[in-house]
């Protein structure tokens, strides 16, 4: 590893939302970001963002469900750049769907776009990690996986296991690849981005009430706990999940 050249970040579902805030923020802080998403316009316009702060930025039209992809592209982050230092496995799906109405289809799309493209891009980069001794993975998990998909809620039970899936890969790969890299999990809340889903919309000021912050999140509060995980040296913390979501007390 060159230590010279600025630190790289992955984000995967970059393009938009929390995973653009998180890549800005990193970016601010000197690392070249490689974006993952699906997004062509949005991909085009976070990139754009992140070269007016004066830093590097790939882009990538990828599903990150897709394995081969995932190996591809991080090998080629790898050769173009000569380091992988950070990746956010920030990509997901909601899907509202309960048991009796949701297809074989649609769960096994929610677990691969959720759970399986954590595992797709854990296992692109860790070689590379461990190459150079040192690495930090965050992956995005959510309130749901403690509480549940319920009425407040995007998703329900398919996309809560996912979620819930993800907290024990962190576990799990915390104590497999330690003490070089690091895993840990997020577990937002309720996060108002530019494009609020339908139930913040319709209900934001009813669900505001239960959270003791009385406001949405925002992807700038996810962004400083990313750029915490990403950073902060000397760093005692793996295999933990991070709840932000301002203390939402009524479920």
């Amino acid at each position: 590893m060159n230590d010279s050249q600025p630190r790289v970040a992955i984000v995967t579902g970059g393009a938009k939302g929390i995973g653009r805030g998180c890549a800005l923020e990193l970016a601010a802080c000197g690392m070249d970001i490689a974006l993952v998403d699906l997004l062509d316009d949005e991909l085009a316009r976070t990139k754009s963002e992140i070269e007016a702060l004066g830093r590097r930025c790939l882009t990538f039209h990828a599903d990150v469900a897709d394995f081969a992809a995932a190996q591809k592209i991080g090998a080629d982050i790898a050769n173009q750049w000569g380091r992988i230092d950070v990746l956010f496995n920030n990509a997901g799906k909601a899907n509202p769907k309960g048991l009796l109405d949701i297809s074989e289809e649609e769960f096994d799309r929610t677990i691969d776009i959720n759970l399986k493209s954590c595992f797709n891009w854990c296992r692109a980069v860790v070689p590379t990690m461990q190459a150079q001794g040192a690495g930090r993975i965050i992956n995005m998990s959510s309130i749901n996986a403690h509480s549940g998909g319920v009425t407040s809620a995007v998703s329900k039970f398919s996309y809560a296991a996912a979620k819930a899936g993800i907290l024990g890969l962190t576990r799990s790969l915390a104590k497999e690849l330690g003490p070089q890299i690091t895993v840990n999990a997020l577990c937002p809340g309720l996060i108002k981005t530019e494009t609020p889903n339908a139930v913040i919309r319709a209900r934001e000021e009813e669900l505001v009430t239960g959270i003791v912050l009385n406001r949405c999140g925002t992807p700038q509060d996810i962004a400083q706990v990313v750029k915490f995980l990403a950073t902060s040296e000397p760093m005692f913390i793996t295999g933990q999940d991070f709840i932000i979501d301002g203390f939402q007390w009524k479920l």
